[in-house]
């Protein structure tokens, strides 16, 4: 499975506009933690997806489930591409609250 962040965490954070502590808080790694992280310290690799599945492909970990971990895997394995996907449900999203 394909892990490795093309960009470093730190770019990611900036990109998001997130700061340290609202960042690393969503994946559940204190903002110390991540510091040191985005100071040179090696990114364990359950570490590396979870950044990548939340602040890369934009999937929140409450909805991970066993029903769905299978897609989740070919996703972050580079077999599937999620964004013409989510861009589908946000338009979906947007035109039920519209209708509302």
């Amino acid at each position: 499975m394909k892990t490795q962040l093309k960009q470093t965490a730190r770019e990611i954070r900036r990109q998001t506009g997130l700061n340290q502590q609202q960042f690393w808080s969503r994946i559940g790694v204190t903002q110390s933690g991540g510091s040191r992280y985005e100071s040179g310290r090696n990114i364990p690799r359950p570490v590396q997806t979870l950044v990548s599945v939340v602040h890369v492909h934009g999937i929140e970990l409450e909805k991970i489930n066993r029903h769905n971990a299978r897609v989740l895997r070919a996703l972050l394995a580079g077999d599937i591409d999620i964004q013409p996907l989510l861009a589908q449900v946000k338009a979906a999203e947007a035109a039920g609250e519209r209708a509302e």
